[in-house]
Protein backbone atom coordinates (compact mmCIF):
# COMPACT_ATOMS: atom_id res chain seq x y z
CA UNK A 1 0.00 0.00 0.00
CA UNK A 2 1.07 3.86 -1.05
CA UNK A 3 2.20 5.88 2.06
CA UNK A 4 -1.18 7.24 3.63
CA UNK A 5 -0.98 11.37 2.99
CA UNK A 6 -0.38 13.83 5.60
CA UNK A 7 -3.33 15.28 7.13
CA UNK A 8 -3.36 19.30 7.72
CA UNK A 9 -6.50 21.74 7.68
CA UNK A 10 -6.83 25.46 7.80
CA UNK A 11 -9.83 27.41 8.98
CA UNK A 12 -10.52 30.91 8.65
CA UNK A 13 -14.07 32.46 11.42
CA UNK A 14 -15.07 36.21 10.65
CA UNK A 15 -17.68 37.40 12.70
CA UNK A 16 -18.22 40.67 14.34
CA UNK A 17 -16.78 39.90 17.61
CA UNK A 18 -13.86 37.51 16.36
CA UNK A 19 -10.99 37.16 13.42
CA UNK A 20 -9.72 33.68 13.79
CA UNK A 21 -7.27 32.00 11.96
CA UNK A 22 -6.05 28.68 12.49
CA UNK A 23 -4.35 26.16 10.95
CA UNK A 24 -3.65 22.48 12.36
CA UNK A 25 -1.34 19.18 10.88
CA UNK A 26 -1.85 16.19 12.50
CA UNK A 27 1.25 14.16 10.58
CA UNK A 28 3.87 17.40 10.61
CA UNK A 29 7.30 15.16 10.91
CA UNK A 30 8.78 18.45 13.11
CA UNK A 31 5.55 19.64 14.25
CA UNK A 32 5.50 23.39 15.31
CA UNK A 33 3.35 25.33 17.23
CA UNK A 34 2.37 29.35 17.43
CA UNK A 35 -0.44 31.00 19.25
CA UNK A 36 -1.72 34.30 20.00
CA UNK A 37 -5.24 34.40 20.95
CA UNK A 38 -5.00 37.71 22.92
CA UNK A 39 -5.93 35.61 25.94
CA UNK A 40 -2.89 34.48 27.32
CA UNK A 41 -3.46 31.42 29.34
CA UNK A 42 -5.15 30.01 26.51
CA UNK A 43 -2.02 30.03 24.45
CA UNK A 44 -0.48 28.30 27.01
CA UNK A 45 -3.07 25.46 27.12
CA UNK A 46 -2.61 25.83 23.12
CA UNK A 47 0.75 25.39 23.37
CA UNK A 48 1.08 22.10 25.32
CA UNK A 49 -1.93 20.93 23.66
CA UNK A 50 -0.21 20.93 20.21
CA UNK A 51 3.43 19.80 21.78
CA UNK A 52 1.42 16.69 24.14
CA UNK A 53 -0.63 15.78 20.71
CA UNK A 54 2.43 16.29 18.48
CA UNK A 55 0.11 18.32 16.37
CA UNK A 56 1.46 21.27 14.28
CA UNK A 57 -0.86 24.55 15.31
CA UNK A 58 -0.93 28.01 14.75
CA UNK A 59 -3.58 30.64 15.63
CA UNK A 60 -4.31 33.82 15.05
CA UNK A 61 -6.96 35.82 16.36
CA UNK A 62 -8.61 38.91 17.53
CA UNK A 63 -11.69 39.22 19.42
CA UNK A 64 -13.93 41.81 21.51
CA UNK A 65 -11.98 41.32 25.00
CA UNK A 66 -12.61 44.73 26.14
CA UNK A 67 -16.26 42.87 26.90
CA UNK A 68 -14.67 39.84 27.87
CA UNK A 69 -13.27 36.11 26.27
CA UNK A 70 -15.83 34.41 25.93
CA UNK A 71 -16.28 35.02 21.88
CA UNK A 72 -12.79 34.63 21.81
CA UNK A 73 -12.32 30.93 23.76
CA UNK A 74 -15.45 29.56 21.78
CA UNK A 75 -14.30 30.56 18.41
CA UNK A 76 -10.76 29.35 19.22
CA UNK A 77 -12.80 26.45 20.16
CA UNK A 78 -15.02 25.93 16.92
CA UNK A 79 -12.08 26.54 14.58
CA UNK A 80 -10.26 23.77 16.15
CA UNK A 81 -12.83 21.64 16.20
CA UNK A 82 -13.84 22.09 12.25
CA UNK A 83 -9.72 21.53 11.48
CA UNK A 84 -9.67 18.85 13.15
CA UNK A 85 -13.24 17.86 11.53
CA UNK A 86 -11.41 19.09 7.86
CA UNK A 87 -8.10 17.22 8.45
CA UNK A 88 -9.49 14.47 9.30
CA UNK A 89 -11.14 13.27 5.92
CA UNK A 90 -12.64 10.30 5.12
CA UNK A 91 -10.87 9.31 8.45
CA UNK A 92 -9.34 6.01 6.80
CA UNK A 93 -7.11 3.49 8.66
CA UNK A 94 -7.41 6.15 12.02
CA UNK A 95 -7.48 3.96 15.31
CA UNK A 96 -10.69 6.15 16.50
CA UNK A 97 -10.25 5.79 19.86
CA UNK A 98 -8.17 7.09 22.53
CA UNK A 99 -7.78 7.35 26.25
CA UNK A 100 -4.95 9.34 28.14
CA UNK A 101 -5.18 9.77 32.59
CA UNK A 102 -2.33 12.60 32.87
CA UNK A 103 -1.13 14.43 36.23
CA UNK A 104 -0.30 17.97 37.11
CA UNK A 105 1.40 17.82 40.50
CA UNK A 106 -1.83 16.99 42.87
CA UNK A 107 -4.00 17.13 39.82
CA UNK A 108 -5.18 14.16 37.98
CA UNK A 109 -6.82 14.18 34.85
CA UNK A 110 -8.70 11.96 32.11
CA UNK A 111 -9.76 12.31 28.58
CA UNK A 112 -11.27 9.52 26.15
CA UNK A 113 -12.11 10.03 22.96
CA UNK A 114 -14.20 8.71 19.95
CA UNK A 115 -13.99 9.78 16.26
CA UNK A 116 -17.43 8.57 15.95
CA UNK A 117 -18.95 11.33 13.91
CA UNK A 118 -21.33 12.12 17.19
CA UNK A 119 -20.47 15.15 19.05
CA UNK A 120 -20.87 14.75 22.74
CA UNK A 121 -19.11 15.85 25.79
CA UNK A 122 -19.29 14.87 29.04
CA UNK A 123 -16.99 17.48 31.62
CA UNK A 124 -16.87 16.45 35.45
CA UNK A 125 -14.46 18.93 36.91
CA UNK A 126 -15.20 21.78 39.12
CA UNK A 127 -13.04 25.24 39.49
CA UNK A 128 -12.69 27.09 42.66
CA UNK A 129 -11.74 30.23 41.09
CA UNK A 130 -13.36 32.48 38.52
CA UNK A 131 -10.15 33.13 36.43
CA UNK A 132 -7.31 31.54 35.66
CA UNK A 133 -4.66 34.10 34.30
CA UNK A 134 -6.86 35.96 31.73
CA UNK A 135 -9.16 33.02 31.30
CA UNK A 136 -12.58 31.85 32.43
CA UNK A 137 -12.63 29.36 34.34
CA UNK A 138 -16.23 28.16 33.07
CA UNK A 139 -14.74 28.54 29.25
CA UNK A 140 -12.96 25.52 29.79
CA UNK A 141 -15.93 23.56 29.49
CA UNK A 142 -17.08 25.48 26.64
CA UNK A 143 -14.12 25.12 25.26
CA UNK A 144 -14.24 21.33 24.62
CA UNK A 145 -17.76 21.78 24.01
CA UNK A 146 -16.97 23.94 20.65
CA UNK A 147 -14.65 21.19 19.86
CA UNK A 148 -16.39 18.19 20.34
CA UNK A 149 -19.40 20.01 18.36
CA UNK A 150 -17.77 20.64 15.75
CA UNK A 151 -14.90 17.70 15.44
CA UNK A 152 -18.28 15.24 15.12
CA UNK A 153 -15.98 13.59 17.96
CA UNK A 154 -16.98 12.28 21.66
CA UNK A 155 -15.41 13.10 24.40
CA UNK A 156 -15.30 12.78 28.23
CA UNK A 157 -13.33 14.83 30.44
CA UNK A 158 -12.60 14.18 34.08
CA UNK A 159 -10.50 15.94 36.62
CA UNK A 160 -10.02 13.37 38.96
CA UNK A 161 -8.60 14.92 41.94
CA UNK A 162 -6.74 18.47 42.43
CA UNK A 163 -6.67 21.45 44.49
CA UNK A 164 -4.73 23.63 42.13
CA UNK A 165 -7.30 25.40 39.13
CA UNK A 166 -4.32 26.02 37.00
CA UNK A 167 -2.71 22.18 37.46
CA UNK A 168 -6.69 20.90 36.88
CA UNK A 169 -7.41 22.54 33.76
CA UNK A 170 -3.40 21.97 32.51
CA UNK A 171 -3.82 18.64 33.14
CA UNK A 172 -7.47 18.55 31.61
CA UNK A 173 -5.94 19.74 27.84
CA UNK A 174 -2.38 16.97 28.02
CA UNK A 175 -5.05 14.66 28.44
CA UNK A 176 -7.21 15.67 25.69
CA UNK A 177 -4.10 16.13 23.46
CA UNK A 178 -2.54 12.82 24.30
CA UNK A 179 -6.61 10.95 23.67
CA UNK A 180 -6.42 12.62 20.72
CA UNK A 181 -3.06 11.44 19.41
CA UNK A 182 -4.10 7.87 19.99
CA UNK A 183 -7.56 8.26 18.02
CA UNK A 184 -5.94 10.13 15.10
CA UNK A 185 -3.16 7.62 14.35
CA UNK A 186 -3.43 5.56 11.05
CA UNK A 187 -2.42 2.02 10.85
CA UNK A 188 -2.20 1.46 6.64
CA UNK A 189 -2.21 -2.60 7.82
CA UNK A 190 -5.94 -2.01 10.00
CA UNK A 191 -9.43 -2.08 8.97
CA UNK A 192 -9.66 0.67 6.70
CA UNK A 193 -12.99 1.98 8.86
CA UNK A 194 -13.04 1.06 12.65
CA UNK A 195 -17.61 0.46 12.33
CA UNK A 196 -20.09 -1.87 11.68
CA UNK A 197 -21.35 1.18 9.88
CA UNK A 198 -18.28 1.64 7.30
CA UNK A 199 -19.29 5.64 8.11
CA UNK A 200 -17.17 7.50 10.88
Amino acid sequence: MAPLPPRSARVERQTAETTVHLTLDLDAADPTYRNATGVGFLDHMLDLFARHGRFGLTVEAEGDLHVDDHHTVEDVGICLGRALWEALGDKAYVTRYGEATVPMDEALARAVVDLSGRSYLVFEAHFDRERVGDLSTELVEHFWWSVAEHARLTLHLDVLRGRNDHHRIEALFKAAARALRQAVARDAEGDRLPSTKEAL
